[in-house]
């Protein structure tokens, strides 16, 4: 990750930013440790904020973040106040800490810093003169969001799971409902070789007596969820089962989406995102939202779910930031989620051809991402972010040629020359276009791009 760049002379901006630097000095998040007690006992010194709000606790491979998104928004849409911490941002820190709909202000994130950082060095020296390392870059994050929910207050919290489940930081606080999304490979050097073995970390957020509501999922994952959830004498909601997305159509902005909830079917909803993994997405955050709200028993307002749907946004999911070319961002940063993006490209838009600007960071299937992008791009413009953990460009264009061919395959040094080339050759034809994706901070560096250089009003 890197660092925050010098802000302009705006006192609050740069006390926001002096957080994130802050947290950059501590371990990285590409290095998690698989352990509770510090985080913990860091809560417990707090007063343990997190007991204080409900906690709809979400988990999986692919679409948390959407999924925790579309869930918040109909909570909010109730007159509940909010909290939502999603990971990692794309461009600010404030972006993963979200109180009642809004990204947490600079002011209440420095003071809550302020507030909590006199623990965390506490919690620091214990662990270094027990021989451990001090709290994680995550693992303070945490802190910072339960504290930072308390102090707002909230009423409810969404929170996604950083990775994992089971030894994840988050996973010291007890969700009354416990969300899976898809579940598929990835971190495979830390969360699992298989996906059973991914599956059963990730179902270490089932507590007992929870809801659990869950996307459709292999039969290998599925079987672990359902496990955990008879060893911890929780209900299990199963999509496909026990709720169904029903239907899903293009429309203008979006799709027009039904679903059959846990308790109520609710048609005709409007979506504001691409994307049939968005509709299954949706689903299974309504049948969160009911079993939250009524036990999973009680149907919601449907006026309620069509006003939190309409609403809900996910940055750096299929987000148009440029036009005249259309310049697409997508987050996709393994096969399942590329394979979801590929769909999505062909189903919800009507370009002839695609350049995709690819950059993927040293721990991913890269050669899977880009297979499953290869029936909907034309051509690849390979780069990379700042991340010092992204795959040099000559390595993944070499990777990149096996696949789509070396024609097919062109090598840029710094992301803007990428997109400026993207950008040139889609408009040598109307219907051209450009996706950038491949990685999280790939598509944050896009974002900042777009956004300096006014793509969306040109």
């Amino acid at each position: 990750m890197s660092k925050p760049r010098p802000s302009a002379a705006d006192p609050d901006r740069e006390a926001g930013d002096s957080v994130l630097a802050a947290l950059l000095e501590r371990v990285g998040e590409g290095a998690p440790r698989p352990r509770l007690a510090p985080t913990r006992r860091a809560l417990e010194l707090l007063g343990d904020p997190q007991t204080v709000y409900p906690i709809i606790h979400v988990t999986g491979t692919n679409g948390k973040t959407s999924t925790s998104r579309i869930a918040e928004s109909i909570v909010r849409a109730y007159g509940l106040r909010t909290g939502l911490l999603i990971s990692p941002h794309l461009v600010r820190l404030n972006e993963r800490i979200v109180i009642d709909g809004e990204s947490i202000t600079d002011e209440a994130l420095a003071a809550n810093w302020a507030d909590i950082s006199p623990f965390l060095q506490m919690v620091d020296a214990e662990l270094v003169a027990a021989g451990e390392g001090a709290l994680t870059f995550f693992e303070a994050l945490t802190v910072l969001a339960f504290a930072c929910f308390a102090d707002a207050p909230v009423d409810v919290a969404v929170i996604e799971v950083g990775m994992g489940g089971e030894w994840d930081s988050t996973n010291v606080a007890d969700g009354q409902v416990a969300v899976f999304t898809p579940i598929a490979l990835d971190h495979t050097l830390r969360l699992g070789a298989t996906i059973a073995e991914i599956a059963r970390t990730k179902a270490g957020i089932i507590k007992p007596s929870a809801s659990v509501v869950s996307a459709r999922q292999v039969e290998e994952a599925q079987a672990e969820l359902e496990r955990a959830a008879e060893l911890t004498e929780s209900t299990l909601a199963s999509e496909g089962e026990d709720f169904a997305l029903l239907s899903s159509q293009v429309a203008v902005g979006g799709q027009l989406i039904s679903v059959r909830g846990l308790a109520g079917t609710y048609s005709d909803l409007f979506l504001p995102m691409y994307g049939t993994h968005q509709a299954q997405n949706a689903a299974v955050a309504i049948a969160a939202v009911e079993s939250f709200l009524g036990a999973g028993a009680t149907a919601l307002s449907y006026d309620l779910v069509e006003e939190g749907l309409a609403s809900a946004t996910s940055p750096g999911r299929l987000q148009l930031v440029g036009v005249e070319p259309t310049v697409l961002v997508d987050a996709a940063h393994n096969p399942h989620g590329a394979t979801a993006l590929s769909a999505a490209l062909g189903d919800y838009f009507d370009f002839d051809e695609i350049v995709a600007v690819v950059g993927i960071l040293a721990d991913k299937d890269a050669d899977g991402i880009v297979t499953a992008l290869l029936p909907s791009v034309s051509r690849f413009h390979v780069t990379q972010s700042h991340s010092e953990r992204a795959i040099g460009v000559d390595d993944l264009a070499d990777l990149v040629a096996e696949t789509a061919g070396e024609v097919s395959t062109i090598r840029f040094d710094d992301l803007a020359a990428a997109l400026d080339s993207a950008r040139d050759w889609a408009l040598e034809s109307p219907k051209r276009a450009v996706i950038v994706t491949g990685s999280i901070t790939l598509v944050g560096e896009a974002i900042t791009l777009a956004d300096s250089r006014e793509w969306m009003t040109k």
